[in-house]
């Protein structure tokens, strides 16, 4: 029965962790964004993330978009530097018309970091991705 199963393969949809200015707070923050890279739409996308070792976990943290259009990004959550000594795991869910799609984005211990800086597709800034 499970053979029967079709779990289409997410593709052009990234996770990125991005060292930004808050002008409010005048401080550098690290934001996480989902990025629909794809040219449809992403319908009631589900977004859980948590942060795990052998020794520690953090709370589970959830968060809901309707839509998350084409070519297009969303700001997912704030994440404090002491998040990074953690694998900081998000498991992505949404839909393309009736066919639902799911991936899990791993950022593995210290692999946040300003040395692991490169270009981020569609936000014209440089931080850390997954694909």
């Amino acid at each position: 029965m499970k053979e029967d199963i079709h779990i289409p393969k997410v593709d052009q949809v990234y996770i990125a962790v991005v060292n930004e200015y808050n002008e409010t707070y005048q401080t550098d923050d690290w934001n996480a964004y989902i990025i629909n890279d794809r040219d449809e739409d992403l319908e009631l996308v589900l977004i859980v993330s948590n942060g795990y070792s052998e020794a520690k976990k953090t709370a589970t943290f959830r968060k809901k978009l309707d839509l998350l259009p084409k070519k297009s990004y969303a700001k997912i959550e704030l994440m404090t530097e002491e998040l990074f000594a953690l694998n900081n795991q998000f498991k992505v869910s949404f839909f393309i018309g009736n066919t639902m799609f799911d991936k899990t984005y791993l950022f593995r211990k210290n692999s946040i970091n300003t040395k692991a800086l490169q270009p981020i597709p569609l936000m014209e800034v440089k931080g850390v991705l997954v694909k």
